[in-house]
């Protein structure tokens, strides 16, 4: 069906249970320890649940298996049954705050993994799934605030959340309308001239372009004014690396369009970030009411920095080096980048996301990527990083304290 403008908003009332779930960060947590495909699948088993949670549940599992294809099979199974899902929680006392998030169908990447951080703070976490055609159950549990936590849209569903956000009556968190200006061709052009940031040139191509580029012999600057080969390219909506390329001529454009199949593209301006000492320094950091907080500094010899596979592990240096960023955060990378942190404020004025970046030999801050999806996590083990983990619990805090604020907006009478 297609929904009028004026979608009814659901009645809340605190006697609605949904079906409890162990959720994303819970069984990526496990998978990071090393949990297989049987060993997750085992532990949703032991779960006395309903059958909507049990498929919820394996729909990550697939997916943390590099079973993507199958997992999303297994979600949409589960959102025939429900469209609500609670979060478990181990803290038995009853929740200091009640935060529902509003979720889009799609894979591990689609929606802000809110659990990551609500799983360290005493927060109830309910999960309320908008799907396409369909409107919104009747009643939703009560809450104390709502976080739109779509991280991409179509331009129907984006209309939706917006209409949504605008009525809803609780307080609300990420105005999703600010959802295209993360689009990396769009928030590359925003970024263009701002104090203290370079933005490298990024444009979205068809692969009819690139295909007539690469037939015709034609220039790179055709497409990306102003740039020259190295330039990077990724299939449109990857994510993580997924098909990430940098192509240093025409014949490595060729030899890439010759083995992918995607029908459009980003192509990216390359920058070289390397410090003095000709390492990558990646950055995540995550903005908290406009405050930076730092995550995870990655340190790598190769220009596609992952923290997965930057050998943080097995290097003390690099963790050493990270420490001492995080210790030193506020002082050093933070100052430094102020001006650059308000400019992109300005453009992006979402109370919680995160950028990926680095920092350029002439002291500018080069931003990557900005996401309002990014996990933001602390399943690093603690013995190997000690560090990290009070770091992470005041990020968490300085989010749950977030949390309080919003709620403590007025928001009419609580639900029946």
């Amino acid at each position: 069906m297609t929904l009028h403008p004026a979608e009814p908003i659901p009645r809340l009332s605190e006697t609605v249970e949904p079906p409890v779930v162990a959720g994303t960060a819970a069984l990526s947590t496990a998978a990071a320890r090393g949990a297989g495909f049987e060993v997750l699948s085992s532990l949703v088993g032991q779960q006395d649940k309903e059958a909507a949670a049990r498929l919820y549940d394996m729909a990550i599992v697939y997916q943390l298996s590099f079973r993507r294809a199958e997992g999303l099979g297994l979600q949409d199974d589960a959102l025939a049954s429900s469209w609500l899902f609670r979060v478990r929680r181990e803290n038995p006392a009853p929740a200091d705050l009640r935060l529902l998030a509003l979720m889009a169908p799609g894979d591990l990447m689609t929606n802000t993994p809110l659990d990551f951080i609500t799983n360290h703070l005493n927060v109830r976490l309910d999960l309320l799934f908008l799907l396409p055609d369909e409107a919104l159950p009747a009643v939703v549990p009560d809450h104390d605030a709502m976080f739109f936590a779509v991280g991409e849209a179509d331009d129907a569903t984006l209309a939706r959340l917006r209409r949504l956000f605008r009525a809803w009556p609780r307080p609300v968190l990420n105005d999703p309308g600010l959802l295209p200006a993360l689009e990396r061709d769009t928030l590359a052009g925003s970024l263009t001239g701002a104090p203290g940031l370079c933005s490298p040139s990024a444009v979205a191509v068809s692969r009819a372009t690139l295909d007539g580029l690469v037939d015709g012999g034609g220039d790179i600057a055709g497409i990306l004014p102003g740039c020259s080969y190295p330039v990077l390219i990724r299939p449109f909506g990857s994510h993580a690396g997924a098909g990430l390329k940098k192509i240093d001529d025409p014949a490595a454009l060729a030899s890439y369009m010759m083995f992918s199949v995607a029908a459009s593209y980003y192509v990216t301006a390359f920058v070289d970030y390397r410090s003095a000492d000709g390492l990558f320094r990646k950055y995540r950091v995550a903005f908290i009411d406009r405050r930076p907080y730092l995550c995870h500094m990655a340190v790598s010899r190769n220009w596609m920095v992952h923290y997965l596979n930057a050998g943080m592990t097995e290097s003390p240096e690099k963790r050493a080096d990270e420490a001492q960023a995080m210790a030193r955060f506020d002082a050093t990378f933070a100052a430094r980048h102020r001006r650059a942190f308000a400019a992109l404020h300005e453009r992006l004025p979402f109370d919680y996301y995160s950028i990926d970046c680095g920092e350029l030999p002439d002291g500018r801050l080069v931003v990557f990527e900005a996401d309002s999806a990014a996990i933001i996590h602390l399943m690093d083990p603690e013995d190997l990083f000690p560090y990290k983990h009070p770091h992470m619990r005041r990020v968490f805090d300085a989010f749950g304290a977030m949390l309080k604020r919003r709620a403590a907006v007025a928001a009419g009478p609580r639900g029946m």
